[in-house]
């Protein structure tokens, strides 16, 4: 056959990271091929668009092929289109037929087989052959369509002698021998009349190749996928196996056969998968074995519920029985994989779930943006299997939420009695004038995380309170903010900053706007007494304080930058982010007296400052925190031990602050240590 160089390698390669059923979520895919290379699953989909105008409304639309690619079955990698129709020289332009592919690799190179409607013959599809030296192109098409082979859905197999085979459907399924270049086929082509339908002319007879795959049911059957495990051959299809008398258009099955020959006869086994309840009309698939296990990938109109024409593509378990035969595939929402805890947790494509909980689209005009469950109830539940906690170090929750009351979520190990991971309010303020009406919003709530599993757990989600939606959770780490104290002293750091401190767990506050911190305002805040010997305690690492209904506690950190962000600490071992008082002590070790000194300090939020008991600075208003934003009177660090003290308030907003002694220049003040307890 001539062959004529087109390169078909045209879009730059994308992420597209998802775990669970479908399993590309920006575009339409359909008819899916999954084979093996190079221990990678290489997915060779159709690609299903919306018809544009001028092209039947209410029909199959398809244009190129993309190529996706997965070690994990989890993360998935657009390779981009890597065929389309007006770059084919047999294609009929804009015919919009590019049915279902496959790809299979022969002697290091990779054979991309693909129907769609030829030139000028105006009778239904041909297949064609492209060839590349990778899996994801570029492909190098042929010039024509394979001889003898009039119809759709190529599937081939290559046995484990190298001989190989190509099946295809259009008039029922039929199969033939490959000659060694993979292009042709090997045996006579044969005439056959095709059937005249109803209002259209008789047409002259076709030659074509091969045999029909006989043992095979009665009944519509299209999409054929073979392979070998094993002694046994599986020859698998799509199956109408409904009344299709009096234009009854059922719905397709997926079925099997086998054979200890790659051409038959067939002996059919059964169903795979059974018809779709919503009646999407079609279903086509493949088979592939990875890491040892069996996989099934399908398709069905999950993003286009109103339009079967427009397919997504979803990956489930396959299991075979003791004798060789296939195990029914219950189509699941969770589909397969495993998530790492870091990424984003649709758990609305759950694994089990209650009577009550129920999942709806979050834009039902947009349906890409995907899910959210409902858990309508107390006690209502639903659990999401297979997500690995070993990437995660120092973590904490995220979660998209909606609600109408104050509600709580649950996030247990396992099941209902299984360890709590984390307790989510679903907070929605409706009073206030400085507060919006959050009822019945989307929310993106953050919670620390009260235990973190080991290794690979299910997620057992339940509601604690009245009706709430989730949309997706998602465990992150925290950036390296501050850490333990594990050295007796440090120095300030070259710009003079002290990063040493004891930090007591925030105080709860009711401030609703930072606009009341006015001098007054903050004096008598900060001299109320929140707990006993506030302005004289000298503390340890983990000494406990009661401050009114609050157990606090007292950590020595060292920051990992020159500000100590007070809103991470709180985050990560406060009750609250916002509306906090913190209180904060260091102690000064200095080797001489030294005068003329002078505080510089500055915070998001108020905040005074004490040195060896007396108040030496007060920042007031509704601050941003910015290096040496307040300074105070000249002081003196004396010999020996200092201890500096300090008060940080804010409401809604962040929060941290710096310290470092400037002398009369400006210039930062060194030549001490910084201990965090006596």
């Amino acid at each position: 056959m001539k062959r004529l160089t087109v390169f078909c390698f045209l879009l730059t390669a994308v992420s597209v990271a998802v775990a669970q059923n479908p399993v590309i979520r920006d575009q339409f895919t359909a008819d899916p091929t999954a084979r093996v290379f190079n221990n990678k699953v290489y997915l060779y989909p159709s690609h299903d668009i919306v018809p544009p105008e001028g092209q039947r409304q209410d029909w199959f639309c398809m244009a190129d092929y993309h190529v996706f690619s997965s070690e994990n079955l989890t993360d998935w990698t657009d390779h981009g289109v890597i065929i389309t129709q007006n770059k084919v020289p047999w294609v009929q332009p804009d015919s919009y037929s590019m049915w279902a592919p496959d790809c299979v690799c022969k002697d290091g190179k990779y054979y991309f087989y693909f129907p769609s409607a030829p030139k000028g013959t105006g009778r239904g599809f041909a297949v064609g052959v492209a060839v590349a030296e990778r899996p994801e192109g570029p492909f190098v098409c042929e010039s024509q369509p394979m001889a003898g082979v009039m119809g759709i859905d190529p599937c081939v197999l290559v046995d484990d002698d190298g001989q190989s085979y190509i099946y295809w459907s259009g008039m029922g399924i039929r199969g033939a021998r490959l000659k060694a270049n993979m292009l042709e086929l090997d045996g006579e082509l044969q005439e056959v009349q095709m059937p005249r339908h109803e209002g259209m002319p008789e047409m002259p007879p076709m030659k074509v190749g091969g045999q029909t795959m006989e043992g095979l049911p009665d009944g519509f059957k299209e999409g054929p996928f073979a392979f070998k495990r094993g002694e046994w051959y599986y020859l698998t299809f799509p199956w109408v196996r409904g009344d299709t008398s009096d234009g009854k258009n059922p719905t397709e099955t997926l079925a099997y056969a086998m054979s200890k020959s790659p051409l038959g006869p067939w002996d059919f086994k059964g169903i795979i998968m059974k018809e779709w309840e919503n009646k999407c009309w079609t279903n086509h698939h493949s088979m592939v074995e990875y890491r040892g296990q069996w996989y099934l990938f399908y398709h069905h109109n999950d993003f286009s519920p109103h339009f079967d024409k427009n397919r997504s593509v979803c990956i489930d378990l396959l299991h075979f029985n003791a004798d060789g035969t296939i195990q029914e595939v219950t189509p699941t929402l969770r589909g397969v994989g495993i998530n790492q805890a870091t990424e984003r947790l649709e758990i609305d494509r759950y694994s089990r779930v209650d009577g009550a909980t129920s999942t709806a689209y979050v834009d039902s005009l947009q349906p890409f943006k995907g899910w959210y469950a409902t858990l309508p109830r107390a006690q209502s539940s639903l659990t999401y299997n297979d997500v690995d906690f070993s990437c995660l170090t120092d973590g904490y929750l995220i979660a998209s939420v909606r609600a109408n009351a104050n509600t709580q979520l649950v996030i247990r190990e396992g099941n209902a009695r299984g360890k709590v991971i984390a307790r989510l309010k679903v907070v929605c303020i409706t009073d206030g004038q400085f507060r919006r009406d959050y009822r019945g919003q989307w929310l993106t709530v953050t919670t620390p995380l009260e235990y973190t599993p080991k290794g690979v757990a299910d997620l057992y989600v339940e509601c604690e309170g009245t009706a709430v939606d989730v949309d997706w959770l998602q465990f992150k780490n925290r950036p390296v903010y501050f850490s333990p104290v594990t050295t007796a002293t440090a120095g300030p750091d070259d710009d003079g900053f002290i990063r040493r401190w004891l930090l007591l767990e925030p105080i709860r506050q009711d401030i609703r706007s930072n606009v009341v911190f006015t001098n007054s305002w903050l004096r008598e805040a900060f001299s109320k007494t929140y707990f006993n010997h506030q302005l004289t305690v000298l503390p340890k690492d983990g000494q406990r304080v009661k401050a009114a209904a609050q157990t606090l506690r007292w950590h020595a950190l060292d920051s990992e930058n020159y500000n100590m962000k007070l809103f991470r600490f709180a985050e990560k071992y406060g009750e609250q982010t916002y509306g906090s008082l913190f209180w904060l002590v260091t102690y000064i070790d200095c080797p001489e007296e030294m005068a003329g000194v002078r505080l510089a300090a500055g915070s998001n939020g108020a905040s005074m400052w004490w040195l060896n008991g007396e108040e030496v600075l007060l920042l007031e208003g509704d601050r941003r925190m910015v290096k040496d934003d307040g300074v105070s009177q000249r002081l003196t660090l004396r010999k020996g031990r200092n201890i500096l003290r300090g008060a940080v308030i804010n409401g809604p907003g962040l929060s941290d602050f710096c310290v470092r002694f400037v002398d009369e220049k400006g210039q930062p003040v060194k030549g001490y240590q910084v201990r965090s307890e006596k």
